[in-house]
């Protein structure tokens, strides 16, 4: 199948269409996807609301590779903690840093961690948003769903971080917070100076400096990630359902 130029979220990846440039669906609503358009590029699934043409775009030929013309199982595999590279540097924060460890690395977790998983979802961005939270305290899951109203997709990613801070009742206890959002490591862990959602952003810096072990871990959206999955499917459905 031919190929076309879209944007998820703040990425441009290639998505399966048909020959018209339509996007191919399969019964979840959600078409094949490639980052990079190469043999042997590894294929992955993305909902089809978040995906933007990019302006003429042209449907571009498949090329001639097997292992790029059918999707491949996802890993279950630990996903890679090492935050994509910012398309510039960072321009220094105006806020002294949060306590939130800054190391791309995080630590071995030990049995008392408590892992929480977020994801934000905005259709339009700007549009209708929604949050999606996973906690996992050992046997303890919880999830969390929210529709925020009209929003940006950031705004949706930093609430969904802020949800899951409050979810944790011992802050003295060790957090990893999981996040696919670029901007949300950046503005909260990497000291980046933050030109937008300034109010959310220093609220969400206030309550993270009473958590002395505390993590921030930059995920692959979009990668088969189980709990990554479900938090995007709970901040979608909070759009969808307006609940």
């Amino acid at each position: 199948m031919p190929w076309k130029r879209h944007l998820l979220r703040d990425a441009t990846i290639w998505a399966e269409v048909d020959p018209a440039g339509q996007l191919v669906l399969d019964e979840g609503g959600r078409v094949a996807i490639i980052y990079k358009r190469e043999p042997g590029a590894k294929v992955y699934r993305a909902g089809s609301r978040n995906l933007t043409p990019v302006a003429n775009a042209a449907v571009e030929p498949d090329f001639s590779s097997s292992d790029a013309a059918s999707p491949k199982p996802a890993s279950s595999s630990p996903a890679s903690r090492s935050p994509s590279p910012a398309s510039r540097s960072p321009s220094p924060a105006s806020r002294s840093p949060s306590p939130a460890s800054r190391s791309p690395s995080p630590s071995p977790s030990s049995a008392d961690t408590i892992h929480v998983w977020t994801d934000g979802a905005c259709t339009g961005n700007p549009g209708p948003a929604g949050v999606g939270v996973v906690f996992i305290d050992g046997a303890d899951r919880r999830e969390h769903s929210e529709y925020l109203g009209h929003g940006t997709n950031n705004i949706a990613e930093l609430t969904a971080v802020l949800r899951g801070l409050d979810m944790v009742s011992d802050p003295r206890r060790p957090v990893r917070v999981y996040t696919d959002s670029t901007y949300a490591i950046g503005v909260l862990s990497l000291n980046w100076k933050a030109k937008a959602n300034q109010e959310l952003v220093a609220e969400i810096r206030d309550r993270v400096r009473v958590f002395p072990r505390l993590e921030f871990v930059k995920v692959k959206g979009h990668a088969g990630i189980p709990e990554n999955e479900r938090c995007d499917e709970l901040a979608r459905g909070a759009v969808t359902g307006r609940r």
